[in-house]
């Protein structure tokens, strides 16, 4: 199948940038199924960012994975400090606050400068990988019972996150012009990540003075699965780099956007953008309420912690990645890149 130069713009949600997709047509075969396809590729070459409904999440499930994750946060931090962080081949355990700031510079002095310009992220984090791996996640059960029931309930989500990884593959995929499985050989395994995420309370006037909770940049691999609370902040970039957009909460709604890896793979066919956490936007106001409300918001001079979950799908790092073929050639330009693993 060759893939045409311009895609239908798929629907859009509540924001009237970010496309809006129903899941079910891929779970399911349906007649929509191949429609369905073609939108969420459509939506990742012009968005790079989607909001998916109908993911086969229980919202018991969720709801336990937040509380858990906050629990988790809350732990004394000798307790945190005891797992933390510690090669980018693990990637698993604790990072503290300060330790990380996200950029896009490709050295670590580029990165020293970005530090020193808008100081750390404001925030910390945990991270999990496939549990029948070499490398070992650090759990906190060997705390209390409180930690044991913490690995179960993040090792099933993980594993129902890996499941979806796998459903939106197909669905670009079958996007592409491809049979359903063809990626199905390529994140088999799951070598993935699952970051739990704690922004805590950040004064006004420090986001007046240039502090951010995650700098701008990309995501890695193929997709990333973003879970978050309603407090906001998330940005993505405007296509054409006009700016920002804020990626609203959306009750149900699962963010999903496609990384670098996935841009390579389609010789950037597919986009992946530029997002932010940045200061949460002021609740919108009806016409009747008054300046008085208005005072109120500003001697409320703290934001409240955010909460969000972010699950990176990468493929198997066993594989071989190369440019797909239906993705240059004749009208479609040279092959950009070389193959990686």
């Amino acid at each position: 199948m060759a893939l045409s130069s311009t895609s239908p713009a798929p629907p859009t949600g509540p924001d009237l940038s970010i496309p809006l997709i129903s899941l079910t047509p891929l779970i399911t075969r349906s007649p929509l199924t191949i429609s369905t396809a073609q939108s969420l590729l459509s939506a990742l070459r012009s968005f790079g960012f989607i909001y998916l409904t109908d993911a086969p999440f229980s919202p018991s499930l969720i709801s336990r994975v937040f509380s858990q994750s906050a629990s988790f946060f809350a732990r004394p931090q000798s307790q945190k400090d005891a797992l933390a962080w510690t090669t980018p081949r693990a990637n698993r355990g604790y990072v503290c606050i300060g330790r990380e700031k996200v950029s896009q510079g490709a050295t670590k002095e580029q990165v020293d400068v970005d530090r020193a310009s808008g100081g750390d992220d404001l925030k910390e984090s945990y991270e999990i990988g496939r549990d029948d791996d070499d490398e070992e996640n650090l759990w906190p059960d060997k705390y209390d019972e409180q930690g044991a029931d913490f690995r179960e309930t993040m090792l099933d989500f993980f594993d129902q996150c890996k499941a979806l990884h796998v459903v939106v593959m197909r669905g670009i995929a079958l996007g592409l012009g491809f049979d359903e499985g063809y990626f199905d050989g390529y994140v088999s395994k799951g070598d993935n990540t699952l970051r739990l995420l704690h922004y805590p309370p950040v004064a006004k006037k420090d986001f007046k003075a240039g502090r951010v909770r995650a700098g701008e940049h990309s995501d890695y691999g193929t997709v990333t699965f973003l879970f978050q609370d309603k407090c906001g902040g998330l940005q993505v970039e405007r296509p054409g780099g006009e700016g920002y957009v804020d990626v609203k909460p959306v009750e149900g709604a699962i963010v999903l956007n496609s990384g670098d890896l996935l841009a390579r793979w389609s010789n950037d066919l597919i986009r992946s953008t530029m997002h932010r956490v940045v200061e949460p936007p002021r609740p919108d106001r009806g016409p009747t309420e008054g300046a008085s409300e208005e005072r109120e918001d500003e001697e409320e001079d703290v934001y409240p912690a955010r909460y969000s979950v972010a699950y990176f799908c990468n493929p198997d790092f066993d594989r071989w990645i190369e440019a797909l073929p239906v993705t240059y050639g004749g009208e479609r330009g040279e092959k950009k890149y070389e193959g990686v693993d």
